[in-house]
């Protein structure tokens, strides 16, 4: 087919302009600034896509390797996970739970709920990296994670003042031990609010084995009967939330019962609804006491959350663990961990995304809350925060009824209880 000298003409004076346009839009290297832009302002920020994976692209520093390394909270990777009884993988949790975090920046950080945004407060929040742990041997991992937590928490915060607080991302759900065992060094006893579909008190010998070993108490599964045997948790006032696993028979909640814990099962829900389970775990928490706060992921219903090692089906749903925490901001967390985490079995990211989720609220409640000091005199928990505002308060009640301060502060611990609970924080 021969082509006509006005569609030859036609179609050259297309490709005229396309070059002409190729030159003035792409091939123009010249960019005009307002003023002269720093080397930060051109390059020092990246697309939720790029750069290294670091949680919420948050600073990295290998903590451990330097210990005058400050921070307010801390991420730190557990891959550890020779401890399951059922599918491992988690120890690829903490790779997983940062690739999902990379929408996480301090640029949209803003949690709406909280009126606030973690990465850009008061807090000096960092990533730690991984903690390098055995998988060979279960006994030199317990002694490397016990040594790692007791010395990421000799860590000063930036104002030296305050106590630093780890959120870990595990990682099996023993790592939750050798975190006590640091803990109870620096507080003492701890309440443990316990997220998870199994008990994990079981005692040693209700997995099926008659090979008897040492070694094999150590599991997933049983860790928090050594923490009670150690004597690292306070007695009657952990609670666990979102039960709903087959049981070897009814002994497992009367040895649960001896170990100081309450019970949520998941579908308690369906009658006591969020806001009931939330009330039941406040009323179980004492005051001014340190918490942990452990989420197993396989809380969240399979459907949901695929990505565990022991699923279990009839969970939580995502929104409705998300909302718990929400609610239970008014604890003084001093360290939490988001566990068994399996990439291997995730779909979709849907499991990753529910943990990285979980992080961001956890370390928002963390920096709503404020700093945490110990009271010399009581060995109580200070939170520096709610303690400013209630001492405004109550120069503020002075100035108004016209009595002398002294007055008003000999009524102090019934004042105080009365201004928390009126803003919303447990007495």
């Amino acid at each position: 087919m021969k082509l006509s000298f006005a569609l030859i003409s036609a179609i050259a004076a297309s490709l005229v302009a396309a070059d002409h346009k190729i030159d003035k839009y792409v091939l123009d290297p010249h960019v005009e600034f307002e003023g002269e832009p720093s080397r930060e302002d051109l390059w020092g920020t990246d697309w939720p896509f790029a750069g290294v994976n670091t949680f919420a692209h948050l600073p990295h520093t290998k903590c451990l390797l330097n210990p005058d390394e400050q921070f307010d909270i801390a991420l730190i990777g557990m891959p550890f996970d020779t401890a399951v009884s059922y599918r491992s993988g988690a120890r690829f949790g903490p790779r997983g739970i940062r690739a999902a975090s990379q929408r996480q920046t301090a640029l949209r950080g803003y949690n709406v709920r909280a009126d606030l945004n973690p990465y850009d407060d008061w807090a000096k929040i960092i990533d730690c990296g991984d903690m390098p742990i055995s998988p060979m041997d279960n006994n030199l991992a317990l002694k490397q994670m016990t040594m790692g937590y007791q010395h990421l928490l000799n860590h000063t915060t930036p104002d030296t003042k305050h106590l630093p607080r780890l959120v870990s991302l595990g990682g099996d759900h023993s790592i939750i031990l050798p975190a006590l065992r640091a803990l109870y060094e620096k507080y003492g006893k701890i309440t443990l609010i316990h997220f998870d579909a199994h008990l994990d008190t079981w005692l040693p010998n209700k997995y099926p084995s008659h090979w008897p070993s040492d070694q094999a108490a150590f599991t997933h599964g049983s860790m928090l009967w050594i923490a009670y045997e150690e004597g690292l948790l306070q007695n009657n006032t952990n609670i666990h939330a979102g039960l709903r696993t087959r049981l070897s028979d009814a002994g497992d909640y009367e040895d649960d019962d001896a170990q100081g814990f309450a019970r949520v099962h998941s579908d308690d829900i369906m009658t006591m609804g969020i806001d009931g389970i939330v009330d039941k775990i406040k009323r179980r928490i004492p005051k001014d006491e340190p918490v942990y706060l452990s989420i197993d992921i396989d809380v969240i219903d399979p459907g949901l959350a695929p990505g565990t090692g022991t699923p279990e089906v009839g969970g939580f749903l995502t929104r409705e663990l998300i909302s718990m925490l929400r609610k239970l901001e008014d604890l003084n967390l001093v360290g939490a961990d988001i566990v068994e985490v399996n990439p291997s079995y995730d779909h979709a990211e849907t499991t990753t995304l529910a943990a990285a989720q979980i992080a961001f609220e956890i370390i928002t409640n963390m920096v709503k809350r404020g700093p945490l000091e110990i009271d010399e005199d009581t060995g109580r928990i200070i939170n520096v925060i709610q303690d400013s505002i209630i001492e405004e308060s109550v120069e503020n009640i002075a100035g108004k009824t016209g009595q002398a301060l002294p007055d008003i502060t000999a009524k102090a611990e019934s004042l105080r209880d009365k201004i928390k609970l009126q803003l919303g924080w447990s007495a």
